[in-house]
């Protein structure tokens, strides 16, 4: 598999999964292979309907948009399985 493969399975697998919360506008956040596990880690962005944008955070830049559900997709290598689908947490600079 390769990462455009993998990108491809995790953005329709999170639609899927989420799709009785109307999941919109997502995205490719970002890629990584985690060579020991065999996977690729593909973090996926994308809005509910219950997230809207506030001033405060929209005026700090998206990276801060809290109103974002980030979410980790792992993927199996060998056969392009999702194994797990888990949060994706940040780590704010001076925090």
């Amino acid at each position: 598999m390769d990462a455009k493969q993998a990108i491809t399975t995790a953005k329709s697998y999170v639609a899927e999964v989420f799709s009785d919360e109307q999941p919109k506008n997502i995205g490719l956040e970002e890629v990584r292979f985690d060579e020991a596990q065999n996977a690729w880690l593909i973090t996926v962005g994308f809005s509910r309907s219950w997230d809207a944008a506030r001033p405060f955070q929209t005026a700090l830049g998206p990276e801060l948009d809290l109103n974002r559900t980030y979410k980790v997709v792992r993927i199996a290598d060998r056969d392009g399985a999702v194994v797990s689908v888990t949060n994706r947490t940040f780590e704010i600079a001076g925090a």
